[in-house]
């Protein structure tokens, strides 16, 4: 699966949260993007960050905005709310990763962007939008089904009538599992090894990355808490919010029994 465009993971730790111009010390998830994964994300995930990579998303998410504001939880560097804000909606976003809030700081037309720091599950900001959205697998890094809950419902509380919700992430690979295994690569390189570790029972993986920099071996282990389409429409139901439109990816193609992910919208019940 690999990480989304944050990260915020299993147990909590000790962060800062700001709200009103204030400080304060608060209990947060751990942040898996720190300094050392901040300085190299870009570069990284380079291929996400090519035109044809984004540019399908903006013009899928400005449309849904129609004019308003959106609200991108796990903004990390900016990749989609940057050229979103350039085509003339309002963004806010919400991350647990100081590191990643600073890689987007220093790029142009960060000025635009209002960012809060904090656990995306719950954080609020204290105004509505038009449009919500949570991408590249980053519902995930919230690793218990309570905390995915409290997303949805922390999102409807952002959204006015009508408003919308986006979610990509990845269909479970569950069949591609052999019998009796619970390990998957997803990633073979000469420079980079990456496996899905599933603990079936919890609905839990573990993404383990081996990669090497500068002829140093890093390693690095991140957990996710895979979720069903399904699932995602319950805990949709539960915060008030009803599935508009799922498709395979951006340009909406037919989301079918083979699909790999999905970018689902729900719409807030007026």
């Amino acid at each position: 699966m690999g990480a989304g465009e944050t990260g915020q993971g299993l147990g909590p730790g000790k962060g800062w949260r700001g709200t009103g111009g204030s400080w304060h010390s608060v209990l947060v998830p751990e942040d898996y993007f720190d300094e050392r994964v901040a300085e190299r994300y870009d570069a990284s995930c380079a291929e996400r960050f090519e035109p044809a990579a984004v540019d399908p998303v903006v013009h899928f998410l400005a449309d849904l905005a129609g004019g308003g504001s959106a609200l991108e939880l796990g903004i990390g560097t900016g990749r989609i709310a940057l050229p979103l804000s350039r085509q003339g909606v309002r963004v806010h976003g919400i991350d647990l990763s100081p590191a990643m809030v600073a890689r987007l700081r220093a790029k142009p037309g960060a000025d635009d962007i209002d960012v809060t720091i904090g656990d995306f599950a719950t954080t609020r900001v204290g105004r509505t939008f038009r449009l919500a959205y949570l991408l590249f697998n980053t519902i995930m890094n919230l690793t218990t089904q309570e905390a995915q809950v409290d997303c949805f419902r922390n999102v409807a509380e952002h959204l006015g009538p009508g408003g919308c919700f986006v979610v990509e992430v990845g269909v479970p690979d569950l069949r591609r599992l052999p019998p009796g295994e619970t390990v998957r690569a997803f990633d073979v390189s000469p420079t980079r090894l990456g496996f899905d570790q599933y603990d079936i029972a919890a609905q839990g993986l573990i993404s383990h990355h081996y990669s090497v920099t500068d002829g140093r071996l890093e390693v690095s282990s991140v957990p996710f808490r895979y979720v069903w389409p399904s699932e995602l429409d319950l805990m949709a139901r539960l915060a008030g919010m009803t599935l508009r439109e799922r498709w395979s990816g951006w340009t909406r193609e037919p989301f079918t029994s083979d699909s790999r992910s999905h970018v689902s919208v729900w719409e807030k019940t007026a």
